[in-house]
């Protein structure tokens, strides 16, 4: 659970830094941290993919993996109904901050607050990193991947802590919540997960954080949302596999 912990405590910080620089932080110093994790992502995903590519019993179920995830999350449309409801959420906060300028304080933070969570969790929450990492975590012990996500919200939520206020910590429990199900699950079913399975998850995972990567970059827009459908694939094929 370390990387959970240091995960949620990186949020709190980086809330308090946010909250007091206001809207000091430089957008030179945000591209500079994102470029360094979006290159730290491309390195973590290529090695997940090297190290466990010669360890494959199915050289081509990442493949079919990734193919039949993408379709189902491209005909679910995960990438763009999670931008939309991102940037319905964001443009509600500027309306009401416009909107409450002569109001009293008290009555325009508290909605711009609950917009700006509503953002932060799905930022932190919602992406491949959070979600593989407390996998790697509780079955492997590893955690790289959770590290590197701390340190990228670590800079989103100062600067949504400089937008939205101090209340941004909010969103800490809530990270907290949803790795720890994530690392408990895979702690409870550790056991019966044959190795095999872990070895595709790894593969399947590590090419879904390369695309994260290349998206943080600006170099291509792989609508990772859309792929996360690719990790359950192998777990399908599997418990399939079994009933046959």
């Amino acid at each position: 659970m370390i990387g959970t912990i240091t995960n949620t405590c990186t949020i709190i910080v980086g809330s308090v830094i946010g909250a007091l620089l206001k809207r000091g932080i430089r957008p030179e110093w945000q591209g500079v941290l994102f470029n360094a994790m979006g290159l730290a992502s491309l390195a973590l995903g290529f090695n997940a993919v090297c190290r466990h590519m010669p360890n494959s019993q199915y050289p081509v179920l990442f493949i079919l993996s990734l193919c039949i995830g993408g379709l189902v999350g491209t005909m679910l449309d995960l990438d763009g109904k999670f931008k939309a409801l991102v940037n319905k959420l964001s443009g509600k906060s500027v309306e009401n901050d416009a909107a409450g300028r002569d109001a009293s304080e008290h009555q325009a933070r508290s909605p711009q607050l609950a917009q700006g969570l509503s953002v932060g969790v799905l930022l932190y929450c919602i992406g491949t990193l959070s979600i593989v990492g407390p996998i790697n975590s509780a079955l492997l012990n590893d955690n790289t991947y959770l590290f590197t996500n701390a340190t990228l919200d670590l800079v989103s939520s100062a600067v949504l802590a400089a937008t939205y206020g101090i209340g941004m910590v909010l969103a800490a429990p809530i990270l907290f919540c949803w790795q720890g199900s994530i690392y408990l699950i895979a702690r409870l079913c550790g056991n019966v997960i044959p190795e095999a399975l872990l070895c595709e998850m790894q593969i399947v995972g590590g090419i879904l954080i390369v695309a994260s990567g290349l998206g943080i970059l600006n170099i291509k827009d792989c609508k990772t949302l859309n792929l996360l459908p690719s990790l359950f694939v192998p777990i399908i094929y599997f418990l399939v596999s079994a009933l046959l």
